[in-house]
């Protein structure tokens, strides 16, 4: 029987290379529901291709123009976030693949974890904002979360069959476009030099993140959740070649490394069809076209993002919330060309030291330091 996927965020990086998986692999999945945000005409095009039982357009200015596209199509056509989040809820959903970008992603989630619908993640927001709250109910319902980011995939592919402790993992950062850059050419770094990035192809938001450090950061924080790690049981390495995509270290010292070359369809495959491994026709890695694998530590002087995202971790509670509304508004701004590439640090770090913290927040909690955090963002501004 196919098993039958929700993917929320249909028309981002992930959600386009989870429907090309799906195409080569049509004998076991179907796609169920399909939602985007603001990209209606790719959405069409993609209803009208893989037929959908479902549809959703989160921004309702935009409801008309795809219910009408789909109009001869038996196809279900809603809007809103509000439709997004119960979606997931439908009997006739197997999996849902969680690709929306940043905070978006949180109740989607919730709502599909309290479905018992197995989580395919990629929306590491989720589990920054809320991670103990997410993990705990995904233990209380008994509901697999399956990473996709490839450090995660790696760390969860390298962790299967073993029942032995971790010592530590280690986390593998490409370093983005900028790891040679001084801080004098740092400041000088336009919005199409960061879009620019040496070895995956992302969305926008992820992309600065990366050029950042900060994705690393949000990783480390995710890693905790995911693999139920002390802070200090989780190192990052730099590895320009972002061929090895995480490793585990275990109490005798022994390290596995899961690797391949930088493709993110490889772990969206193994997270939908887990625990399968099936067959593809995705391009071989030859350690003799990558004769030189290096290493190097993250400096964090010039890219402070990866320490305020560990001094979140430590502290705990809504500090992580706060750090990615902040992160997204400066990553924002950025993007509409309103701050500089090293403001975006400065935005955050005023964020963290200036907002009320909440040891043990409630979702309400959240929702009400996601708000606020932002309206003191944009006053920066």
């Amino acid at each position: 029987m196919k098993r039958r996927i929700a993917i929320l965020g249909s028309t981002g990086s992930i959600g386009t290379q989870a429907l090309d998986v799906i195409s080569a692999h049509q004998h076991l999945f179907q796609v169920e529901v399909l939602t985007a945000h603001n990209n209606s005409q790719l959405l069409i095009s993609q209803a009208l291709k893989y037929k959908p039982n479902v549809v959703v357009i989160g921004n309702k200015d935009l409801y008309t123009e795809v219910m009408v596209a789909l109009e001869n199509e038996d196809i279900k056509v809603f809007a809103g976030h509000d439709a997004i989040a119960q979606v997931v809820e439908m009997e006739t959903v197997d999996m849902v693949l969680t690709a929306m970008v940043g905070y978006s992603g949180l109740l989607p989630t919730i709502r599909a974890v309290k479905a018992q619908k197995p989580i395919a993640l990629a929306n590491k927001e989720t589990l920054v904002v809320a991670g103990e709250l997410i993990m705990g109910m995904a233990k209380e319902y008994n509901v697999p979360i399956i990473p996709v980011d490839s450090e995660h995939s790696a760390i969860f592919q390298c962790l299967v069959g073993e029942n032995n402790p971790i010592e530590k993992i280690i986390l593998t950062a490409s370093g983005g476009p900028f790891r040679n850059l001084s801080p004098k050419q740092l400041a000088q770094v336009t919005r199409a030099d960061a879009l620019n990035h040496p070895n995956w192809c992302m969305g926008n938001k992820i992309t600065i993140d990366s050029a950042t450090l900060m994705n690393k950061g949000f990783e480390v924080i995710e890693a905790k959740w995911l693999f139920n790690l002390r802070p200090e049981q989780i190192d990052v390495v730099v590895h320009p070649q972002s061929i090895i995509h995480s490793m585990v270290q275990f109490e005798d010292g022994s390290i596995k490394a899961q690797m391949g070359l930088p493709d993110m369809k490889l772990p969206i495959q193994y997270a939908l069809a887990f625990p399968k491994r099936l067959k593809s026709d995705f391009p071989r890695f030859s350690f003799l076209s990558y004769p030189n694998l290096t290493f190097e530590e993250p400096d964090t002087d010039r890219f402070p993002a990866l320490d305020f995202a560990r001094e979140a971790m430590v502290k705990g509670g809504n500090m992580p919330c706060i750090l990615n509304a902040s992160n997204e508004i400066a990553v924002e701004a950025f993007l509409n060309e309103k701050i500089s590439f090293l403001k975006m640090a400065d935005m955050v770090e005023a964020c963290l030291g200036k907002q009320p913290f909440i040891a043990h927040p409630t979702y309400d909690d959240y929702l009400l330091t996601d708000k606020s955090t932002r309206e003191f963002a944009y006053s920066l501004l």
